[in-house]
């Protein structure tokens, strides 16, 4: 897990952190155009962090051949034939979980073991149907709170305050929420696509009572050593248990607020909001990176060593969360240079050079989350972020070259399509394969770059 060493601390207060300004703010010159057909490439390769998959589209076992034909009893017409579809595309006998589970064993333990006694199981499995369709429905678009639950969320809020003005703030926020989860929905959309037995054994685990799941990941997956490694797990406070010198056990949850959100969600879910699974995904994501301090009732979390915001996870922070759920050691590689004042001051990298390190990657077989900004003018035009996941390139018949995207925030269940023209000069940040990133420069653990600044910090104060 690495990244550019360049004025850390004010780039990331500055930038990154401004993760809830709305879209409109967006220049007029966005080449934006939603994509009819994505386009198809293989899901997995070989390559440094990914493994070679068969893909199967029939059913060989009886206990295969018993749990698709239970769950497709228990489906509607529409339902069966999403399922139908999972299992000729090759994703439903997919196996590329932490216990090797597949897709088919996640989806019949949703539908026979317990689940959280405020979620309907048969609503959970066309939410992961409807994933599996197409996985561009996962959003992070704020549900709203129906009014006959404001006042008892109001309170929890409060924490049951009389106050008139701490309730008349708490009801503000949650009519005018946009949330700032674009990292941890960027993240949910990578794992759903590229391990998507994992996603569903999540789902599985996240919405069972315990709200829980456990997960061994590599220690390389943090750092070369292993002491570094926990040094990591136990600075962003993941409960963990070091198996060996190669692996450590950990323990991934949302919030304790997350499951009123997604109970609300199961009984009233409009279109174009947060499904129950992206309520849950997003607040396990978020406490992952936040060091447990995400509240989802007002999708805020406590300011750290590296940030002093309250709002989206930072760079460094989102890298940390993509190493562990992806147990894969992720380059974050910073392409623009902002001055203290959190305007553009520059670049790492020629765009040329930027362009084929994610031409690279996307022929590797990856999705490239960025990060990119623009100036906001209700900021005094200092840069404001949000984060997409690069997923395909195409070129143009006059020859203009354009990345297909997923925008978590577009209010568009497919994928589009935005101009390098356009997209180069604003991604601030790019999450690539270490054997790329590490071609032009000579990269520095993140972990340290974070442990220098919060030692900086304290020195300070």
């Amino acid at each position: 897990m690495y990244m550019v060493s360049v004025e850390f601390q004010n780039l990331n207060n500055n930038v990154y952190g401004a993760a809830k300004v709305q879209k409109k703010t967006l220049p007029a010159e966005n080449s934006v155009s939603q994509v009819q057909s994505p386009s198809q490439k293989p899901a997995f390769r070989a390559d440094a962090y990914t493994s070679v998959l068969n893909v199967r589209t029939s059913l060989t076992t009886k206990d295969e051949k018993k749990k698709y034909e239970e769950l497709s009893n228990e489906l509607h017409l529409d339902y069966r034939k999403k399922l139908e579809f999972a299992l000729k595309s090759g994703l439903l006998l997919k196996n590329n979980s932490n216990d090797k589970s597949t897709v088919l064993d996640n989806l019949y333990k949703i539908l026979k073991e317990e689940r959280d006694p405020g979620l309907d199981k048969i609503n959970i499995l066309q939410e992961c149907l409807d994933i599996l369709a197409n996985p561009y429905v996962i959003t992070q678009t704020c549900e709203d709170i129906p009014s006959q639950y404001k006042r008892q969320v109001i309170g929890l809020i409060t924490n049951l305050s009389e106050d008139p003005k701490k309730i008349a703030e708490a009801k503000w926020e949650l009519d005018n929420m946009h949330t700032g989860t674009c990292p941890a929905a960027s993240i949910e959309f990578d794992l759903a696509t590229k391990h998507t037995a994992e996603f569903f054994r999540m789902v599985e685990g996240l919405t069972s009572p315990a709200h829980e799941v456990v997960k061994t990941i590599k220690m390389d997956s943090l750092s070369e050593k292993s002491s570094e490694a926990i040094w990591l797990l136990t600075k962003f406070k993941t409960p963990h248990q070091i198996n060996n010198f190669d692996t450590a056990t950990v323990l991934l949850k949302p919030d304790e607020n997350a499951i009123i959100r997604a109970r609300i969600q199961n009984h009233h879910k409009d279109p174009g909001e947060r499904s129950m699974i992206d309520v849950l995904m997003q607040s396990t994501l978020m406490q992952l990176g936040s060091q447990q301090t995400y509240n989802s009732l007002t999708d805020k979390r406590a300011p750290n060593a590296w940030t002093q915001e309250d709002g989206g996870l930072i760079d460094f922070e989102k890298t940390y969360v993509e190493s562990v759920v992806e147990d894969k050691n992720t380059t974050s590689v910073i392409y623009q240079i902002v001055d203290e004042n959190g305007r553009l001051k520059g670049y790492e990298k020629d765009f040329g050079t930027i362009k084929k390190e994610l031409l690279d990657t996307l022929n590797m077989g990856h999705n490239i989350i960025i990060g990119y900004t623009w100036p906001d003018p209700e900021n005094d035009n200092k840069l404001a972020g949000h984060e997409i996941t690069i997923v395909g390139y195409k070129v143009k018949p006059d020859g203009e070259g354009v990345f297909i995207c997923q925008d978590s925030d577009d209010d568009i269940a497919a994928p589009i399509e935005m101009s390098e023209k356009f997209l180069l000069p604003k991604i601030h940040h790019a999450g690539i394969p270490d054997s790329i990133a590490s071609r032009d420069f000579q990269y520095e653990d993140s972990w340290k770059v974070g442990l220098d600044e919060f030692q900086n910090l304290k020195q300070a104060g």
